[in-house]
């Protein structure tokens, strides 16, 4: 059963920069596709990007595209999301999760493990 704690998260001006980490225990990520979803106050759950598992295949939502970039150590089973340029609408919870079989995917569904999530909060 694989685990996933994010970590990073925190309190940022806008135009800032922030890295979330996301380890994983309890079992290896190294052939699961791992993404980042968040969720803003009041508002549904939307995805953020996606990695496969050899770090090859990557899809961001439209929002972050060239502002934010995925990417994992298997060797240390752990995933990154570099997070730039923030802006206050990327204030949100930021959630890391893991999808053992198929291929990238934007539905929040698709994914069997979540973590706990991160708060990030960019201030204008």
């Amino acid at each position: 059963q694989v685990q996933l704690v994010e970590s990073g998260g925190g309190l940022v001006q806008a135009g800032g920069s922030l890295m979330l980490s996301c380890a994983a225990s309890g079992g290896t990520i190294s052939l699961y596709a791992m993404g980042w979803f968040r969720q803003a106050p009041g508002k549904e759950r939307e995805f953020v990007a996606v990695i496969g598992w050899s770090g090859a295949g990557t899809d961001y939502a439209d929002s972050v595209k060239g502002r934010f970039t995925i990417s994992r150590d298997n060797a240390k089973n752990t995933v990154y999301l570099q997070m730039n340029s923030l802006k206050p609408e990327d204030t949100a919870v930021y959630y890391c999760t893991a999808k053992r079989f198929g291929g990238l995917s934007r539905v929040g569904t698709m994914y069997g493990y979540w973590g706990q999530g991160t708060q990030v909060t960019v201030s204008s």
